[in-house]
C-alpha cells in the first residue's frame, strides 16, 4: 500500500468528529480512534511497514506504551526479530509491581512506540522513568503525530520524534 492509500484508509476508519478531552487535558474536535487502525491487521501491517523505515541502525529493544503502543510493538519486534518491552503509566501494585515488563538489562537502548502524539506529557513521564530504571531512550516512533507540541517537548529532554504521519499529512488525505 503507498503512504497516500494508507492515510485516506486511516482517516476512513479512524478519524472521528465530535468533542473529545484528550489525555493532555485538551478538548478536541477531532480524534484519531487508534484502535480503529491498530486492530485491522491490513492497516497495521501497512503502518508497521512505513514504521520500520523510521527505525535507528542500532537499538536493543523497543518499549510499547500502555496500551496503544503495545500492538505496534509487539508488530514492530515480530516484523524486526527485536525484543519489546511494555510500558505501563504506573508500576502495578500488586505481583512483581513492575513499571515495565518484559526483561531488560541496565544500558539498554530501546526506542519508544506510541499511536497518537499529542504534547507527549505521558511519553516524557515515561521516558524519565525508562532512564531511571537504567534504559538509554532516545528515539521516539509513533504513527500520528497531531503537530501539537510533542516533538519539541522531546527534543527538550533530548529525544527525537519520527511519525508515520503528521497531522497535515492525513488533513490533505
Amino acid at each position: 500500500m503507498v503512504k497516500k492509500e494508507l492515510a485516506s484508509a486511516i482517516k476512513k476508519v479512524a478519524f472521528l468528529t465530535g468533542q473529545f478531552k484528550l489525555r493532555s487535558g485538551k478538548i478536541s474536535s477531532f480524534y484519531w480512534d487508534k484502535y480503529r487502525f491498530e486492530s485491522d491487521p491490513k492497516l497495521l501491517s501497512a503502518i508497521i511497514d512505513f514504521a520500520v523505515q523510521l527505525l535507528p541502525n542500532s537499538f536493543d529493544k523497543f518499549c510499547g506504551m500502555e496500551l496503544g503502543g503495545i500492538p505496534l510493538a509487539t508488530a514492530l519486534s515480530l516484523r524486526t526479530g527485536k525484543p519489546c518491552l511494555f510500558v505501563r503509566k504506573k508500576a502495578k501494585d500488586y505481583g512483581t509491581c513492575n513499571l515495565v515488563e518484559g526483561g531488560f538489562v541496565k544500558g539498554e537502548t530501546v526506542v519508544v512506540v506510541e499511536d497518537v502524539i499529542t504534547t507527549a506529557g505521558q511519553v516524557v513521564t515515561s521516558i524519565n522513568e525508562l532512564r531511571k530504571l537504567g534504559l538509554v531512550v532516545k528515539d521516539v516512533v509513533c504513527v500520528i503525530d497531531r503537530e501539537e507540541g510533542g516533538r519539541e517537548k522531546l527534543a527538550e529532554i533530548g529525544c527525537s520524534l519520527a511519525s508515520v504521519f503528521k497531522m497535515s499529512e492525513l488533513e490533505q488525505a
